[in-house]
């Protein structure tokens, strides 16, 4: 029999009425707010970062494949669209690749071979031209992006917000372009709207003549107002290319965790040496520096979370040792040692920190649920390029969460527990 847990379940679910009845429920109450605190903290993080590299790469693809003299300026230098690669490359499953080997998320000495989890689901064509939208009464720079018949579109579905896709006839280039909600009302244009966009090309002014047939909105603020989207036989009409070159290739990719080690792969395996291919982190590395920041402060929030419910548990346990004064003198009057003594109370805290975690765990998941559902935090999408504060719980990270509090805070009891060794038998027994 396990003496000193069955004196700490006796002493736990005992219903006499003592000061430290209402300092356990304070230190309960603490580590379920603490709890709460970090799950919500975790999953609103997850989400927004979730929710905006899915609109990045939704937009542009995981990897582009261009010219090697193409810059982070969006100048056009053609590609030819005939390469051995295209479109077969989307056959590519899961590749081995040799990495450093981590452990708690530090690198190792040394390497060992990994598999992707996923592959290469996606490739499609596209070019960029720069030009100035005219309208009876404004003016506006855009950058248009020309696309193809083998664009996904499933990926701009949910953001297209009014109008239709863009329909590609087989005799001629389409009219057809898309443009963000910003330039919509910036332009005060419409759907079926035309207008004039003019390019400037080897010294010669060229005007085309568009209609919009749809309005998207990402909430990338500074991506909405310079793209707009049009048949990619404009961009080659308009720069004299033949209908064989384009301005590179954008891919999609299964997993995001694989997204570097199927970069280095495409680069060194499957082009050839005129082309280059960059991850989108890698060519808009300021938005991905900024998401990369909010791991820091999610770091800081569980790291201050936990010390205070650590600081409330360390000042529960030492009241509930000095409350059972008498108790201990006894128990060591009776032979029991002081490492037996000290786990009656951690037993007795770890009863409370669970209990605690629980209603944490119950508050915590439902207020995310909540949020999911009824979208009732809202954000300012100019800010935070989002208009609700978006959740994903993980199993493995409310786990990790409940494991960790658990842990770190009954290793930071056992210090204080100490306390019992100081309490001689006699003045305990004798103390009221």
């Amino acid at each position: 029999m396990n003496l000193p847990y069955f004196i700490a379940r006796r002493v736990a679910t005992s219903s006499q009425l003592s000061f430290s009845r209402l300092i356990i429920r304070i230190a309960i109450t603490a580590i379920a707010l603490s709890v709460t605190v970090m799950i919500v903290a975790t999953a609103l993080i997850a989400g927004f970062k979730s929710q905006i590299s899915s609109k990045i790469f939704g937009f542009w693809g995981h990897i582009h494949i261009t010219s090697t003299n193409v810059t982070r300026t969006f100048e056009a230098y053609p590609v030819n669209v005939r390469q051995d690669f295209y479109p077969l490359i989307d056959t590519i499953g899961g590749i081995l690749y040799e990495d450093r080997a981590k452990l708690m998320g530090y690198e190792m000495n040394y390497s060992s071979q990994f598999q992707t989890k996923g592959g290469i689901k996606h490739i499609q064509v596209f070019a960029h031209k720069p030009g100035i939208i005219k309208t009876k009464k404004d003016i506006e720079g855009i950058i248009l992006k020309g696309i193809s018949t083998d664009f996904d579109w499933e990926n701009l579905q949910d953001y297209l917000i009014e109008g239709r896709i863009i329909e590609f006839p087989d005799s001629s280039k389409s009219s057809d372009i898309i443009i963000s909600d910003q330039t919509s009302k910036r332009l005060k244009l419409k759907v079926d709207d035309q207008f004039i966009i003019h390019f400037v090309e080897e010294g010669q002014q060229l005007r085309r003549r568009l209609k919009v047939c749809g309005i998207y909105k990402t909430g990338l603020e500074e991506y909405d107002k310079k793209f707009a989207l049009v048949d990619i036989r404009q961009i080659q009409d308009v720069l004299g290319w033949s209908e064989d070159q384009v301005g590179g290739f954008e891919v999609f990719i299964d997993h995001i965790e694989d997204l570097d080690p199927i970069n280095e792969y495409i680069y060194y395996e499957v082009i050839p040496n005129d082309l280059y291919s960059q991850t989108i982190k890698e060519k808009f590395g300021s938005i991905f520096e900024w998401l990369a920041l909010q791991d820091i402060n999610e770091m800081v929030i569980l790291i201050l979370i936990t010390i205070v419910s650590i600081i409330n548990m360390i000042t529960a346990l030492l009241i509930l040792i000095l409350e059972r004064t008498n108790m201990i003198g006894v128990l060591k009057a009776l032979g029991s040692t002081n490492w037996d003594i000290r786990k009656i109370f951690l037993y007795h805290a770890a009863y409370i920190i669970g209990l605690g975690v629980l209603i944490g765990n119950v508050i915590g998941i439902v207020l995310c649920v909540l949020q999911d559902r009824f979208e009732f935090i809202k954000l300012s999408e100019a800010d935070y390029y989002l208009s609700v504060a978006p959740v994903e719980l993980n199993l493995w990270t409310i786990l990790l969460l409940n494991l960790g509090t658990l842990f770190f805070t009954l290793l930071f009891l056992i210090l204080p527990s100490y306390l019992v060794t100081r309490i001689s038998p006699v003045k305990a027994i004798r103390f009221k």
